[in-house]
């Protein structure tokens, strides 16, 4: 155990999170005797999963999270899909019973072989093993893709103790080089742009913002933005406001994604315009679409160096006058309507502009928030959490913000009540403000859409709950205040700097 510890930490893995477990307890016994190396205890395996995966997105490091047994490990698959889809180097090590074969069906005892499909690959060690026969986690991790490591330890041995005081935690494996080619994309761009391009900037990382920044100013075109990639506001006076309108009346050319699968709805609205040409530029490597579009994998600051120079190509098809006019639209109709949901996450984000750390855990509050925050403050660390669901949104948020002095999230109700461990995770934490506002839409209000007046489909697609947000915020020992107007908004201004504070957000 010593051993794998040492090779974790030639990884880069600093941290790891520890969920309870009889057969972990030589593994906890060589983390203990570690002092490099941070130990986070959580006992719920949901929980601590997505809470590693927090703490991967906010250290840029791979974490490593143990299961406290083969079936409890089956709790972490969300977190794994998760982590996949977003190419985050989570380390998901589950402990085994060397003496139980396979298939036997013994209390505790699945299969862990293949657990989380193609989202986390297993390799298998037995221990105690030589050196030698140690994994490669240096490498396996440099990719950024999850990976389960499956111990199959003897239940019985007895390990001796070892000094770890001495023991390094190495820098992270560097990324890979960028894979595809930039022919198509060049020509594109000098030769063709100026037909009329769109850029759509999803999620990216703090250290991919500069070099996306610099190609937005440099190509001076229409530019949707999603708020995940800390530049909506730093490029408003290029972006498009009601974009899905506007650019399905006049469908440009052609498209450049850059970061992550973009939120906007327009993104699944080119399925069906096989007449525009969609280039991605991602680190995830994901093209996003099922048609047949040009993708560029590797890190935006790597590409742009081999792009070269990038011609200035601006508004070509007349966009952005229609998006101001729309902009003016707006602006009217939240005034007009102070105390509806768009208003009020207008005033929310006013606040939470000023935190290091801003989460968005549903796709309502991310809808609201990319149509309606305020466009003058930068927002440079935003991240969206529910692009695989809503589980684990609080715990991946407070892996996020551990150590951030003031951090603001945003959620649906229903993403309250699926992550009911979240609290227990706290007390670890360093002092600091945390603010979890929620959106009180009665569940999955946007699917009343689809109910067409039918009272029992309506039930089945929103499924409103009965509780109190103010019952389940004493549960984390916080104060809870309604907020009906902008004026409620107040409680903020006053609130201590280690403050957590519920916010519960009732529009009209």
């Amino acid at each position: 155990m010593y051993s794998l510890v040492s090779c974790a930490a030639l990884a880069g893995i600093a941290e790891w999170v520890c969920c309870p477990g009889r057969l972990n307890a030589p593994l906890y016994r060589a983390l203990a005797a570690c002092p490099a190396v941070h130990r986070w205890d959580v006992a719920d395996n949901a929980a601590a999963a997505f809470f590693a995966l927090g703490r991967v997105q906010a250290t840029g490091r791979p974490v490593a999270v143990v299961a406290g047994s083969g079936n409890e490990a089956a709790a972490m698959l969300p977190a794994a899909a998760n982590a996949y889809y977003g190419r985050h180097p989570l380390l998901i090590v589950t402990v085994d019973d060397a003496a139980n074969g396979g298939g036997t069906g013994a209390p505790g005892c699945v299969e862990q072989e293949s657990l989380f499909g193609i989202y986390a690959p297993t390799v298998r060690l037995e221990l105690p093993c030589p050196v030698s026969d140690l994994p490669d986690l240096a490498g396996q991790l440099a990719e950024g893709f999850p990976v389960h490591l499956q111990l199959r330890v003897d239940a019985e041995a007895v390990m001796p103790a070892r000094d770890m005081s001495t023991l390094t935690v190495a820098e992270p494996p560097e990324t890979p080089p960028f894979r595809g080619s930039l022919v198509a994309l060049s020509q594109m761009l000098r030769f063709h742009a100026q037909e009329g391009l769109v850029l759509m900037i999803g999620a990216l990382e703090p250290a991919e913002q500069e070099p996306v920044l610099w190609l937005a100013r440099t190509l001076r075109v229409p530019v949707v933005a999603d708020a995940a990639s800390g530049l909506r506001e730093e490029l408003a006076a290029y972006c498009l406001h009601d974009a899905e309108d506007i650019l399905c009346e006049t469908p440009p050319p052609y498209v450049l994604r850059v970061g992550a699968v973009p939120e906007s709805p327009f993104w699944p609205m080119l399925e069906d315009m096989p007449d525009t040409r969609v280039f991605s530029i991602t680190r995830s490597g994901f093209s996003g679409l099922t048609r047949q579009s040009e993708v560029i994998e590797g890190e935006p600051e790597q590409i742009m160096k081999a792009l070269g120079d990038v011609p200035h190509v601006g508004d070509a098809m007349r966009l952005l006058p229609a998006s101001r006019q729309a902009s003016g639209r707006t602006e009217e109709l939240l005034l007009e309507s102070q105390e509806s949901a768009p208003a009020l996450v207008r005033a929310f984000s006013m606040h939470a502009a000023l935190a290091e750390c801003t989460c968005l855990g549903s796709p309502t509050a991310s809808a609201l928030w990319n149509r309606y925050a305020q466009w003058q403050v930068p927002t440079l660390y935003l991240r969206s959490l529910h692009t695989m669901g809503s589980q684990g949104v609080l715990s991946t948020f407070l892996g996020l913000s551990a150590g951030a002095e003031s951090a603001f999230c945003l959620i649906g109700d229903l993403a309250l009540l699926r992550d009911m461990a979240a609290p227990a995770i706290l007390p670890q934490l360093p002092p600091g403000k945390r603010v979890i506002a929620v959106l009180a839409n009665n569940g999955a209000e946007q699917a009343l859409q689809d109910a067409e007046d039918d009272p029992e489909l309506e039930r089945l697609l929103c499924q409103p709950q009965e509780f109190r947000v103010a019952d389940l915020a004493a549960l984390w020992g916080a104060a809870c205040y309604p907020i009906h107007t902008e004026a409620d908004f107040e409680v903020l201004d006053n609130a201590d700097n280690d403050a957590l504070i519920f916010l519960e957000i009732l529009p009209e």
